[in-house]
């Protein structure tokens, strides 16, 4: 699978060479590229209508929050790595599929810290509508372009954006129903803050023997091609 997905890389590299130099990595047996804002729309279009790619289907769009990424909340642990340098606080993150090819990509866009906006992808995979909403309402990242960008998950009037890094993990306000004034009422948070589970990236080392084992067969397979391509060529 990495030496296929090796190979994706390459291709899709060259075939974006025209609009940009894009930063590609293979880990873990899937491909991510880095994208810039000002080109996102123009490399989609390819991936989308390039015969080889066909990314045909939208998987997944979201934001992330990369603040204090790679820091640990508990400075006793001795397995937390230092914090990984960063080109900015959010990105945009696209999961697209090849449903004739049978392969994936992921699009990684890196956003403004201050107004973090990139442009929507709903005009090319119309699926992409609701998670981009999600994305707004939860990290509010702005997608120009997006024909109906509200809120999709938390109440009307809320204030805030949950899955930002700086967001009370109790909340701001509770929510509860008022028998005499037949309502929901909104009451200051009266839960006590408190981190228990420190933020510690550790390397996932359980497909490492799986992962191992392929590679090994994937360089036999192809040593005994090569094999069988130089006996036939003497013959």
């Amino acid at each position: 699978m990495s030496q296929y997905y090796s190979e994706l890389s390459e291709k899709v590299t060259a075939k974006l060479a025209p609009i940009e130099a894009i930063s590609a990595t293979v880990a873990h047996g899937e491909l991510t590229i880095e994208v810039s804002k000002e080109n996102l729309i123009a490399v989609c279009e390819i991936l989308k209508d390039d015969s080889e790619l066909a990314f045909d289907t939208v998987v997944d769009v979201c934001g992330v929050d990369y603040s204090s990424y790679g820091v640990a909340t508990n400075s006793g642990d001795s397995k937390s790595s230092a914090a990984k340098k960063i080109p900015s606080r959010y990105a945009s993150v696209c999961h697209l599929l090849s449903v004739t090819n049978n392969h994936r990509i992921r699009l990684r866009t890196w956003l403004d810290n201050d107004f973090p906006v990139v442009d929507s992808i709903v005009g090319l995979w119309g699926g992409a509508n609701w998670f981009e909403r999600e994305a707004f309402d939860m990290l509010g990242i702005l997608y120009s372009g997006h024909p109906d960008l509200r809120r999709i998950l938390t109440d009307y009037g809320f204030i805030g954006h949950p899955l930002r890094k700086d967001f009370p993990l109790v909340g701001q306000v509770e929510m509860r129903y008022d028998a005499n004034k037949q309502r929901v009422v909104y009451e200051p948070v009266t839960l006590e803050e408190r981190v228990n589970i420190p933020r510690v990236i550790v390397a996932d080392n359980r497909y490492a023997e799986r992962e191992l084992a392929a590679r090994a067969q994937e360089a036999a397979e192809a040593q005994e091609a090569s094999v069988q391509k130089e006996s036939g060529d003497k013959a």
